[in-house]
Formats: C-alpha cells, sequence, structure tokens
C-alpha cells in the first residue's frame, strides 16, 4: 500500500477559481506546471482534483486517467492521490466508480460523505475491494461525528486498523471556515484513546495555515497545503502560487 506522502500540495480543490486567484491551477498544462514547481520547493505528493470544460469540478475517470498518466510523466517522484469529493454533486455509488473505474495508487474519500446514504455495508465493501486493488485510501475526517462514526466502523472488524490513512481537516464548520491549532486536539485525543498507529495527516483553512500545520507536524503528522485550503502566508500577505505555500511550511517544519 502506497504511503502517505510527507506533504502532499492541494493546488485547486473544488470550488475556488481564478477568480479568488489567478494563479488556482484549472487546465492539466496548468496542474502540470504547478506539479513541477511545488516538488521542487519540497513537496513529494499531489491532492489532484480536475476541472471539465467549462472549469467545473469533474469526478470524470477519462480526465482523471489522463491527468495521472501526465503527472506521471512529467513529475514521477511525485505520489498523486485523486479526490472523490462529492460538492453536492455526485452520488456514494458515482464516488465508488470512478475509483473502480481508474484505479488509482492513492485516493481521498470523505467518510461522511460516502456513508450519506446510509448503507454502510456497501461503504464497508468498497473499502475491502480497495485495499484488495492495492488502492490506499486517505478518510477524510472533518468532526466529532466523523471520528465516532470510524470507531464503530473499526470495532466492527470489517474495516482494517493496520493500514489505516486519515486526514483531520481543521476548521471546517468554524465560522469563516478558519483554523487554529487547538482545532488539531479533539482528533489527537480521538487517536490516543483508540490506539491506533494511523498514517494520519492535517489540513487547514485560513491565514493560520502554516501554525496549523507545524502543530501537528510537532505531534508526528504528515501534511497537507496549498490554495484549496488557504491562499494565505503566515504573515496574512497572499501567497504568490501555490509553490509558495509548499515553500513556506518547508522552511516553518525544517
Amino acid at each position: 500500500m502506497t504511503p502517505l506522502p510527507r506533504l502532499m500540495v492541494a493546488p485547486t480543490g473544488a470550488r475556488r477559481t481564478k477568480a479568488d486567484h489567478p494563479a488556482l491551477p484549472i487546465t492539466l498544462p496548468e496542474i502540470i506546471a504547478t506539479a513541477k514547481a511545488c516538488h521542487a520547493a519540497g513537496a513529494d505528493g499531489l491532492h489532484l482534483h480536475v476541472r471539465d470544460a467549462e472549469g467545473r469540478h469533474s469526478l470524470d475517470a477519462g480526465l482523471y486517467s489522463e491527468a495521472l498518466a501526465a503527472l506521471a510523466e512529467i513529475v514521477p517522484e511525485m505520489s498523486v492521490q485523486i479526490t472523490t469529493e462529492a460538492v453536492g454533486i455526485y452520488s456514494p455509488a458515482e464516488q465508488r466508480a470512478v475509483v473502480e473505474t481508474v484505479q488509482p495508487s492513492l485516493v481521498s474519500v470523505s467518510l461522511a460523505e460516502i456513508t450519506g446514504d446510509g448503507d454502510l455495508d456497501t461503504a464497508l465493501e468498497f473499502y475491502t475491494n480497495c485495499r484488495t486493488s492495492g488502492i490506499a485510501v486517505q478518510h477524510i475526517l472533518y468532526s466529532e461525528g466523523d471520528l465516532r462514526l470510524m470507531s464503530q466502523l473499526l470495532d466492527s472488524g470489517k474495516l482494517h486498523a493496520s493500514d489505516l490513512q486519515l486526514i483531520f481537516v481543521l476548521g471546517r464548520y468554524t465560522k469563516g471556515q478558519t483554523s487554529a491549532p487547538e482545532d488539531l486536539q479533539p482528533f489527537t485525543d480521538w487517536l490516543a484513546a483508540s490506539d491506533l498507529d494511523a498514517d494520519w495527516a492535517v489540513c487547514a483553512f485560513g491565514p493560520r495555515e502554516t501554525d496549523c500545520l507545524v502543530a501537528a507536524h510537532r505531534q508526528g503528522g504528515k501534511l497537507r497545503v496549498g490554495f484549496e485550503n488557504s491562499l494565505w502566508n503566515s504573515d496574512g500577505s497572499l501567497a504568490k502560487d501555490n509553490a509558495e505555500r509548499v515553500a513556506e511550511v518547508v522552511r516553518a517544519i525544517a
């Protein structure tokens, strides 16, 4: 199973556009150029979103396969993780289908979204199939409710704890989606109480993104940085591009 990268860049996301920042990469050539710059700045992984011809969030398997092939050729040293993010558009069945078609080495899946239809058995079957196929699933956890559900699935014995990959999203439900380092505490408390040796990472929103990632690094977590979550440097300035955000975090954890 492919482990999580130490420092993953999430350069695009599903919602932001060039109106939010002109350096937000939308097209495949822009994503490739961003990947090269971010790898040079110190990122060893990329969290990939693809957009359709109109620039809208997409889970199109063909677009994903094209992007994965191009990135493997241009930046073969970078691990690439696709997403199944629903954005209120895609059903759990459609999310599962793109993974089953593309067969990526890494994928991030929101626990809340993939179980949103209440069909836990099908979700667990999906996780089992991914594991059998060597697809590393990083479970996206937003809240204490997600933590309780994850505990339930682990306690059932149908979700394996031995190769568990997680990402804790800090501040997703805070006012203005602005994260702070103390938002990490419930997640690390849960990890300790569960006695899990998980491969875990953190992402955070807003101007304190770097502070949050430094706090996670000090506790043994891996990191995800980039314009999907924050456009700002720690001094409050707007970052020039994703590579600048990567470079700041690399310096901060050195």
